[in-house]
């Protein structure tokens, strides 16, 4: 009686299974500072864009009697259109689209073709042509300006691309220098990156009878794409921000691009800088688009280089 009584315990009671108890994970004192450093600097770079944008908001008028730091007492689109209007942004972004568009076209048609020449080919003056590229973009602008200017001044061009058969104070002219100057840094990340790319495909491609201009243009510069998309980027930032050449070697206001737009709307004895503030976050506008469009290459561009080989 006694073992059966014993035994139909032990089937009555349940086995429960071990659960495993996970140990709490301790913060480290070094991720969090690091965290509060990261949010610290990403709220420091963004307050300028937030009180830019918050004064393009406000009447000139608000600002005057309450002062820029205060509460609005209204908020409208005034400021934009204002902007739009009395600085013609239209053209001076047609302007900027004639010199940028251009430019870029041939820096990185230019800086893949001697890409590909300095990665997919060895002689005695590679490395040495290679560091003269990259060097050139050492190079301080504001050294140069002098002989530059006097060269523009004197250099002949044709009609198609000049209407005073000059350099200067053309649409060529600054689009020529920013060529000039980008070709170096784009030249020396593409042959990089090229570097990447197994000879075997350039070997298995001549093996097969393409000719050099074939390889380049249907093996090697198809798999550049996200290190193009990235130049694209970088490049079109660069020279839709450039105010230097275009100061120096343009004479006509209505010429320059878009960044000289905004000096149109500084007075003599008084400027709106509220008006001031909507015009530069319309000029921001195309480089922001630009960057949301190939933001994906973009990455993608600087991701591979780093991770290949």
């Amino acid at each position: 009686m006694s073992t059966g009584t014993s035994t139909s315990a032990g089937v009555g009671t349940a086995v429960q299974p071990a659960v495993a108890v996970r140990p709490r994970r301790r913060i480290r004192w070094q991720r969090v500072a690091l965290h509060a450093f990261l949010i610290t600097m990403a709220l420091v770079w963004l307050f300028p864009l937030a009180w830019v944008t918050y004064t393009a908001f406000r009447p000139i008028s608000d600002t005057i009697v309450n002062g820029y730091v205060s509460f609005p007492q209204t908020l409208s689109l005034d400021n934009f259109i204002s902007a739009w209007t009395e600085a013609d942004l239209p053209r001076f972004f047609l302007n900027t689209i004639i010199i940028v568009i251009p430019a870029m076209f041939f820096i990185l048609w230019i800086s893949s073709m001697l890409g590909f020449v300095f990665s997919r080919f060895s002689f005695k003056l590679n490395i040495l042509l290679l560091i003269m590229f990259t060097a050139g973009n050492l190079l301080p602008p504001q050294i140069i300006i002098v002989p530059l200017l006097r060269l523009y001044l004197l250099l002949p061009v044709p009609p198609p691309l000049s209407d005073n058969g000059l350099l200067y104070n053309q649409y060529f002219g600054i689009a020529l220098i920013h060529i000039v100057f980008q070709t170096g840094f784009c030249t020396f990340v593409l042959s990089n990156y090229m570097k990447t790319i197994s000879k075997e495909l350039t070997e298995a491609a001549l093996v097969d009878g393409a000719s050099i201009w074939m390889i380049y243009r249907r093996v090697i510069l198809p798999l550049c794409r996200p290190a193009l998309a990235a130049l694209a980027t970088l490049e079109f930032t660069f020279m839709y921000n450039d105010f230097f050449w275009a100061l120096f070697l343009m004479k006509d206001g209505d010429r320059r691009p878009i960044t000289s737009a905004l000096n149109n709307l500084q007075g003599a004895f008084f400027t709106d800088q509220n008006q001031l503030a909507a015009a530069s976050l319309l000029v921001a506008v195309p480089t922001i688009v630009v960057y949301l469009v190939l933001s994906k290459q973009f990455v993608r561009g600087l991701a591979l280089g780093s991770t290949k080989g």
